[in-house]
């Protein structure tokens, strides 16, 4: 098969691989069309290490290939969405439903051969049917958005409650329509405004540029009062999670999506002075089910964040058009099309 194998940093090279073969309770799907994550970039430029050689991509949509012999309830040319991520289901995490915090979790594309490829072979449990009617170009935008459907859930905002998104991004651009539909008013803030006229037409109530002025007073203007119920940051940087305190109101609450690649500074003091309950927030557990819903409903739109399209004899060209400042989601297509 054809696959983007990344042999090291920004060394990611178009090549034939072995066909993977399923295991008793794996699948084999051909690949539809697979994003490029922030995590990807990080792993292809060398922030994050994996072992080489390795095929990235996690963020995929396909069509079943072959199935393994103790598989049930999926068969070939069964369109499906891979959740790629699964603990071990053996140790007291993931008994007790925290299977996202497992100390073994494995991470497809990471831990494992993803999907910038023909072909990839996950656990039949990481696949879901696909709801009808919905295109490889909504569907692709499950997984980040199972991502942010947990923040917010773990934020817990109220109908009518004064919202704030730190960065205008995929996730964040997600998160907005997120809490949008639980009912809150949105303030999105992004280090420029080069997103937010984006968010503003997915159903921002405002928008803020930092390089424009202080977060504290955007939050104070925006919600008439010391500042926002609930922050959702997504930009997963040390400034995005400053930007968070200072956007939050005292009692408020703050859920971090990003993982910050240098040490953080928060002045605790102020954190126990203004009663702020700060969560993390790390990927999903029961929440793709309810990401394919808002997809299926509507209410969330993931088609308007694609701005990038490239085949897979193109990955090189693929990451660095993630690097630019007009990319927003980047997809490949293992196909050609």
């Amino acid at each position: 098969m054809n696959a983007a194998v990344l042999h090291a940093p920004r060394d990611v090279r178009h090549a034939r691989a072995p066909a993977p073969v399923p295991g008793p309770e794996d699948v084999v799907v051909r690949v539809a069309l697979a994003g490029i994550c922030g995590t990807d970039l990080r792993i292809w430029r060398g922030d994050r290490v994996v072992a080489y050689p390795r095929i990235l991509g996690h963020e995929l949509v396909g069509v079943v290939e072959a199935v393994g012999d103790a598989v049930r309830g999926l068969r070939p040319g069964t369109r499906v969405v891979i959740e790629p991520n699964y603990g071990c289901g053996r140790c007291p995490l993931c008994r007790e439903g925290n299977g996202n915090l497992c100390p073994d979790r494995v991470a497809v594309g990471i831990d494992v051969d993803g999907g910038f490829a023909e072909l990839v072979r996950v656990p039949a449990r990481c696949c879901w049917p696909a709801p009808e009617g919905l295109t490889d170009d909504e569907l692709v935008l499950a997984e980040p958005l199972a991502v942010v459907v947990r923040a917010v859930h773990r934020a817990a905002p109220t109908p009518g409650a004064t919202a704030a998104v730190v960065g205008a991004g995929p996730l964040g651009l997600l998160a907005l329509q997120v809490l949008r539909a639980r009912g809150a008013r949105v303030l999105v803030v992004g280090r420029t405004g080069r997103r937010l006229g984006l968010a503003r037409a997915l159903g921002a109530d405002a928008t803020h540029a930092l390089a424009e002025g202080s977060a504290t007073e955007a939050a104070r203007r925006f919600s008439g009062r010391e500042g926002v119920e609930v922050v959702v940051e997504t930009a997963g940087t040390p400034e995005a999670v400053t930007d968070a305190l200072a956007l939050v109101r005292p009692g408020g609450r703050v859920a971090l999506t990003g993982l910050p690649p240098a040490p953080t500074p928060v002045a605790f003091a102020a954190l126990v002075r203004r009663e702020i309950t700060v969560t993390g927030s790390m990927i999903y557990q029961a929440e793709f089910g309810e990401a394919l819903r808002l997809l299926a409903a509507g209410t969330v739109r993931g088609r308007p964040l694609l701005t990038h399209r490239f085949p897979l004899a193109a990955i090189a060209e693929a990451f660095e058009a993630h690097e630019s400042p007009a990319a927003i989601k980047v997809v490949v297509l293992p196909g050609g099309r």
